[in-house]
């Protein structure tokens, strides 16, 4: 009698990484894979069937997954890949068959977790650390190297314990735990999106410019992965310009997206505790809000402005903070160009931050999909021409106001606004008929 064997697993690739100490275990890999951790994680079906009138069904449960797993609630520090393949065998032979295809972030998950982000902004007061924690993942970037992930930038990698101890980012174990809940919420979202999301996020929130922001990126999945300590700014290194082009420029930027970042310091403070730089607290920061203490570099240091180029400019107040490579903004004959604009002009400000905050936030990502997903709507939108009466004037003198209030009267009587012009014609019509009356007035007056 014929017998057929049909054996069909689904099986993510798994990458495995060293254990972290306990006080890690929210966000660094490397803990083992077992059923304790998540039983009903992962499934594999064995059927055999035969054409003998007793068939026999046979089924178990193991540790792989039907699902497309990329950062499930309660496995997420296992850094699963983001990827499966279904392997068959029949009839001796075998393929592999491609999944069906995943983004790297949902886009709705997307949408939500930027509403409890800014519910997560308006509680804890986190706008600064939150920006600090999506620059230093994209800021490792070097644009001299072309593979992904040795180049660094916003692929996830500050999620692990190996990188969270680099000096440059002390203190950032904090805005991973405050993320971590809405991590676990949409799994569906990468950690380098996330990132990226709360930084654009806090800035608007805080008063800034919108972020022309894309997502998709994708997470870098082993601690082996993150990049080398270094490549991080110090906030006083011996020669603070030489120091800000060397970091800046080896990302791909240039002097005016490195004044207009520095702008981000408007909002924060240093923690002598962390940075080594700043006073324990000042009448700015002794009474919070959120927790006391460290030095801010404005007076209003949760709300996004140029003031901080102001303050620089200034320095008449010792209770703000001016670090080296601030004060060499309006020392160095490049970078002061900028400084003083963003000192004089907000709006430039925010236009070159915008712009400047976008880039960095994509450097060295992988994109999935390659174009990226966005999830605002950036389409300028038409604005309706404004009534001006002078507009319609067809002699060289200017229109007298009297006539200008006349002919918006008239305008208006007919179903016009200010809003939505009329064609021309009426005008013309509209004058002629003023133009008469005023002749017969002036007739009939004599």
């Amino acid at each position: 009698m014929a017998e057929r064997v049909s054996l069909i697993l689904s099986l993510p690739s798994v990458s495995h990484s060293r254990t972290s100490p306990p006080r890690m275990a929210a966000f660094a890999g490397g803990a083992a894979v077992s059923s304790r951790l998540n039983p009903s994680a992962t499934r594999a079906s064995l059927c055999l069937t035969s054409s003998s009138r007793s068939p026999s069904l046979v089924s178990f449960t193991s540790l792989a997954s039907l699902k497309c797993l990329r950062s499930s609630p309660r496995i997420s520090h296992l850094f699963l890949d983001q990827s499966r393949a279904e392997v068959r065998a029949s009839s001796g032979g075998y393929s592999t068959v491609s999944a069906p295809k995943s983004f790297a972030s949902d886009p709705d998950q997307l949408k939500s977790a930027r509403e409890d982000i800014k519910e997560l902004l308006r509680t804890k007061f986190c706008h600064p650390i939150m920006i600090r924690l999506g620059w230093h993942d994209a800021g490792t970037y070097n644009n001299n190297i072309e593979e992904w992930p040795q180049r660094g930038g916003a692929n996830g990698s500050l999620r692990f314990e190996v990188e969270l101890k680099h000096a440059a980012n002390a203190g950032l174990v904090s805005a991973l735990k405050l993320l971590q809940p809405i991590k676990d919420k949409y799994s569906g979202v990468t950690y380098a999106d996330l990132f990226q999301l709360a930084s654009a996020i806090a800035v608007e929130e805080a008063g800034g410019p919108k972020i022309p922001m894309k997502y998709g990126r994708v997470d870098v999945s082993a601690p082996e992965q993150c990049p080398e300590e270094g490549r991080l700014p110090d906030a006083g290194p011996p020669s603070p310009a030489d120091h800000l082009r060397q970091v800046f420029y080896r990302m791909g930027l240039n002097d005016k997206e490195i004044v207009a970042l520095s702008g981000a310091h408007t909002l924060g403070r240093s923690r002598p505790e962390r940075s080594g730089w700043g006073k324990p607290e000042t009448k700015y920061t002794k009474d919070g809000p959120g927790a006391p203490g460290g030095q801010s570099w404005t007076a209003q240091w949760l709300k996004f402005d140029n003031s901080y180029f102001k303050d620089i400019k200034e320095r008449k107040d010792e209770d703000l903070l001016v670090l080296p490579t601030d004060a060499v903004l309006f020392e160095d004959l490049s970078f002061k160009v900028y400084a003083e604009k963003y000192a004089e002009d907000q709006e430039a400000f925010f236009k070159d931050y915008a712009e400047a905050h976008a880039n960095l936030s994509n450097l060295g990502a992988k994109f999935d999909p390659p174009e990226g997903i966005v999830i605002d709507d950036f389409s300028p939108k038409v604005q309706p021409e404004k009534f001006v009466a002078a507009k319609y004037s067809t002699g060289k003198r200017e229109l007298s106001e009297s006539m200008k209030q006349k002919i918006r009267a008239e305008y208006e009587a007919i179903g016009g606004s200010p809003d939505k012009p009329l064609p021309t014609n009426y005008f013309l019509n509209i004058m002629i008929v003023i133009a008469v009356l005023a002749i017969l007035t002036f007739l009939l007056g004599n």
